[in-house]
């Protein structure tokens, strides 16, 4: 038995109080480490992607939209819902066109994380594109977006503001930024 082990709740019974469209929410009876019982409320979501893509001058592609959990206009990189049984590739090339109107010539997967993996199970992952043809955005019914394109730098300075508060956006832009100052580090 490994160390982690231990740290280990096994699920004694899952009870769905709500099945939606993109979410589900369920409860779990679960089993403590020091043997005691108690439950979990977790949203089950189907997982996204999260496209970080750069433009030939090393523009960023963000997006502005209004978040109603969040009541605010928010900077985010463009992200969107994995279809089932979609590959996450295809998704990533699919949800930046839809959003933004660029096509990724070059796409990479990069990482994968958890958006709040204390209440939810929505694992997200993140590609570079690049190489981007400009199309025509195809956004959904219900959404309404604002492309725009800040230089590396300036996405930085609003993550350092707190002017970008979208954790998967400052995720992917301190990653790219770690990577640059990587490759100059070496």
């Amino acid at each position: 038995m490994n160390k982690e082990d231990s740290f280990q709740e096994n699920t004694l019974s899952s009870t769905f109080i709500y099945r939606g469209r993109v979410i589900n929410l369920r409860q779990d009876r679960v089993n403590l480490p020091d043997g005691r019982e108690t439950t979990r409320e977790i949203v089950e979501h189907p997982g996204a992607v999260v496209i970080l893509a750069l433009t030939n001058e090393k523009e960023i592609v963000m997006i502005r939209q209004f978040r109603k959990p969040a009541e605010e206009v928010l900077w985010e990189l463009p992200a969107g819902t994995v279809e089932p049984g979609e590959d996450l590739k295809n998704c990533a090339r699919r949800e930046l066109e839809e959003e933004t109107g660029y096509y990724p010539r070059k796409i990479k997967k990069l990482i994968t994380f958890f958006s709040t993996p204390g209440f939810c199970n929505e694992r997200l992952t993140l590609f570079l594109a690049e190489d981007l043809e400009k199309k025509n955005k195809n956004e959904d019914a219900d959404e309404f977006i604002k492309v725009k394109l800040i230089g590396i730098d300036k996405a930085l300075r609003l993550v350092k503001e707190n002017i970008i508060k979208d954790a998967k956006t400052i995720i992917g832009i301190l990653y790219l930024v770690s990577s640059i100052a990587h490759r100059v580090s070496r």
